[in-house]
């Protein structure tokens, strides 16, 4: 008789001691000094000599379980049997032996997985789930990201921007890409289309109301049957209404279009915090290889590339030379959709995420 299955254990995150490599729970907090003798390895020294390397190499975030074994062969194989994936995707593979770090690069490369995504690179693109595991998006941002670091191969096996470029992609306005130096988000910009014949079957109206940000959305009688209607005035196209309520369509093959911000930081290094803006909107959703968006990438990265000075990030950048000349030098257009006029923008003009003490 098979044996009964598992229950879940909801006891929340694992503790991350069980799964450290023998010479991190060693010495864990108790390390001397650091180095990076290449892009994509770490080199770490405590106080009581132990050394460890670390080899960072670039992943897709969805993977196939084809992958994922390939990859865990790698480990046994050619490293120490210890993983662990960082924020935005990438693998780092941990070893106590310096012989060991280029017949595991060697080994990574050779199965198409690059090396790099360290110091002043342009890291993975962190990512949303895109149309495998989300109910709302516009887009797919997983393909996007597929096809973008595809164009900045060499930017993320070398060290060669003036500071380190994160950057993040997602795949409706709501955003839970977050912030990044570049982030890529689609934008719907038409109010939902209503299928008032399935309103009253499928959506709890009431959660779809409360669910509106701006207050848009409100009950109505149509042809005699319960549904919703939008005060287009008030909407913002953000596409919240979608999930709890399907009928409310709110992708468009031709009016969902994609749009890149800059400037975004999460850290205080140097500067506090910041929100990104918006550079360039109206890009076409042309899935599978997003030509468009890859030439305003690679043009914004080419320009900060050459211009900023050492360890600037790309928002202190722009910050510095300003934004007109921000524009002036990438060539995009400021048009009227860069200024943030909506009924809520006055939250966000005086917002700050700067941490004070």
């Amino acid at each position: 008789m098979a044996d009964a299955p598992r229950m879940p254990d909801e006891c929340g995150v694992p503790d991350i001691q069980d799964y450290l490599h023998p010479v991190l729970k060693k010495n864990y907090g108790n390390w001397k000094w650091h180095d990076r003798p290449r892009p994509g390895v770490l080199h770490h020294v405590a106080h009581s000599g132990d050394e460890i390397w670390t080899v960072r190499a670039g992943t897709q975030r969805q993977m196939d379980l084809y992958t994922i074994r390939k990859l865990m062969d790698i480990a046994d194989q050619f490293a120490e049997g210890y993983v662990r994936f960082t924020i935005r995707s990438n693998i780092e593979f941990m070893l106590s032996e310096e012989s060991k770090v280029q017949p595991l690069i060697d080994k990574l490369q050779a199965e198409g997985f690059p090396i790099g995504g360290t110091g002043n690179s342009v890291s993975m693109i962190s990512h949303t789930q895109g149309w495998l595991h989300c109910d709302i998006p516009g887009t797919d941002a997983s393909g996007a990201v597929k096809a973008l670091m595809d164009e900045l191969y060499h930017e993320f096996t070398h060290e060669e921007m003036p500071n380190r470029v994160r950057m993040t992609t997602s795949c409706c306005q709501i955003n839970c890409g977050g912030q990044g130096d570049i982030a890529i988000n689609i934008q719907h910009t038409k109010p939902p289309k209503i299928d008032h014949t399935q309103v009253a079957n499928i959506c709890e109206r009431p959660a779809v109301v409360a669910r509106c940000p701006v207050a848009a959305i409100r009950p109505a009688l149509v042809n005699g049957k319960p549904s919703l209607e939008v005060d287009e005035r008030k909407c913002i196209c953000c596409g919240a209404c979608f999930p709890p309520c399907p009928p409310m369509q709110i992708n468009d093959p031709e009016h969902s279009k994609l749009a890149i911000w800059v400037g975004g930081k999460n850290s205080n290094a140097r500067s506090k915090p910041t929100f990104h803006k918006l550079v360039a909107a109206g890009l076409p959703n042309n899935p599978p290889r997003w030509p468009e968006v890859a030439e305003v990438v690679k043009n914004i990265l080419k320009v900060y590339k050459e211009d900023a000075r050492d360890w600037e990030r790309l928002g202190e950048w722009a910050e510095r030379i300003g934004w007109a000349r921000f524009f002036e030098k990438t060539g995009l257009p400021f048009t009227k959709y860069h200024i943030d006029n909506w009924r809520g923008s006055r939250n966000n003009l005086n917002a700050s995420a700067h941490i004070r003490f």
